[in-house]
């Protein structure tokens, strides 16, 4: 059978396609684009910034041209913890600039790791070309970030400020990646020429003296001891001596790390709920914190993300920040474009549907800072805490309707103590199955 178009079959499709109603969306795409001419006030109506659990965290933080939104929410949600317990100015900020010199680092050593463990393979592998299409990059995951915290702290923003570099980031990856690639070069070089355990070790430390000399230019020399000074909401002024990192860490912020775990709803048929799951090559620190997601219901991830809220403390969470999203109205809802309405077709998907075949996938990590419950104590609207600095939204702020959650959310991290018991064991002793590295479920780092 023949799937030549013909002139006939283009003859018979554009008899099929006149029509008032296509003439009419017709002339309001071409003049108003395709947002515009399907967005439909009604779900915006229906979704108002109000909520009957509403945590005030202060004002937003913008990653600006760089790709940190996933560490930008976890360190979100540590300062709005740290700002009422130490009474903080509400635009105070943890160093992103400081976490991300680290996480630049590690990623250049974690890479150096895959390159020596896939050396034997050929370079058209599925494997070696994932990791040479993108050595590095801007984004991470919620365990990544622990990886990086538990082994080098934070600081506060006064301390280790923003650079050109980390606001906007293209230019330092293009150079960083190519560097990257050349060093894989002469690490395969050296596995296919069968040098010695020492050799390949000095010649991989030797690389690394390079990384650590070419982020110190970018970004500058991360601290290693300093004072914290501050004023706080009363413009008392506050001053702390001799801290380290880590110690900073330990007083201002104090979180346990390992009680705080990644859930995430992947209704896929390869991704039975209520287990565990590894992403193949995805991390940061060799030998630190490895990714580990628990698969769960949309049901109960929102009830855990509701009962974290409920107890005042915010939530880190990761969407696909794509679909059905208005940027000027902050309103992150199913069906604000209807665009099937508007082009008179059915392109709906199941969530697995979008996963399954690459619709879908995590592309953004904010923060969940409140909810609006009804009568029965069901969520109609999320609140949601963006980084994209104050003009996008309501002064930075997104409003979720619950079922874009449902549809385009696919993860929080939550507190193990809001886990059933059940769900506590599986984290903790199941044994995780390893998904592909190029898994959606990995997509956002």
């Amino acid at each position: 059978m023949s799937s030549e178009i013909t002139k006939q079959e283009i003859a018979d499709f554009k008899q099929a396609a006149q029509s008032p109603l296509t003439t009419i969306a017709q002339r309001a795409t071409i003049k108003n684009g395709i947002h515009n001419a399907s967005f439909n006030h009604e779900i915006l109506n229906a979704n108002t910034p109000t909520f009957s659990i509403d945590l005030n965290t202060g004002k937003v933080a913008n990653q600006k041209q760089s790709g940190r939104c996933w560490m930008f929410a976890a360190l979100n949600t540590m300062r709005h913890d740290m700002k009422d317990l130490f009474q903080l100015p509400s635009d105070f900020q943890l160093s992103q600039s400081y976490t991300f010199f680290w996480d630049k680092f590690e990623k250049a050593n974690y890479f150096y790791q895959n390159v020596l463990d896939t050396a034997q393979e050929p370079l058209d592998s599925r494997k070696v070309a994932f990791l040479m299409t993108t050595p590095q990059q801007d984004g991470g995951q919620w365990d990544m970030i622990v990886a990086i915290i538990e082994k080098y702290g934070v600081v506060p923003q006064s301390v280790y400020p923003e650079s050109a570099a980390s606001s906007a980031s293209r230019e330092f990856n293009t150079t960083f990646n190519t560097l990257l690639r050349h060093d894989a070069t002469i690490l395969r070089d050296l596995v296919a020429h069968k040098a010695s355990e020492e050799t390949i070790d000095a010649t991989h430390k030797a690389l690394l003296a390079n990384i650590y000399r070419v982020l110190t230019i970018t970004f500058g020399e991360p601290p290693v001891e300093f004072n914290f000074e501050y004023r706080d909401k009363d413009n008392q002024y506050q001053i702390v001596k001799n801290l380290t990192p880590q110690t900073y860490f330990e007083k201002f912020v104090g979180w346990k790390l390992s009680d705080y775990v990644s859930i995430i709803n992947a209704p896929t048929a390869d991704k039975p709920y209520n287990a565990t799951y590894n992403v193949e090559l995805l991390g940061n620190v060799v030998g630190g914190r490895q990714v580990k997601h628990l698969n769960v219901t949309i049901e109960t991830m929102k009830s855990l993300a509701i009962a974290q809220l409920k107890d005042g403390k915010s939530v880190w969470f990761g969407v696909d920040m794509g679909p059905q999203v208005d940027r000027n109205n902050g309103l992150m809802a199913d069906g604000i474009f209807s665009t099937d309405d508007l082009f008179q077709v059915n392109s709906k998907m199941t969530k697995a549907q979008r996963l399954d075949y690459g619709d879908s996938l995590m592309t953004h990590a904010m923060v969940l800072t409140g909810v609006d419950l009804n009568e029965n104590e069901q969520p109609t609207k999320w609140k949601v805490e963006n980084s994209w600095g104050e003009k996008a939204g309501k002064d930075g702020y997104f409003t979720m309707s619950d079922e874009w959650m449902s549809e385009f959310a696919y993860q929080i991290v939550v507190n193990k103590s809001y886990l059933s018991d059940e769900l506590v064991d599986i984290y903790d002793n199941a044994q995780p199955k390893l998904l592909a590295p190029w898994d959606p479920m990995g997509a956002l780092a």
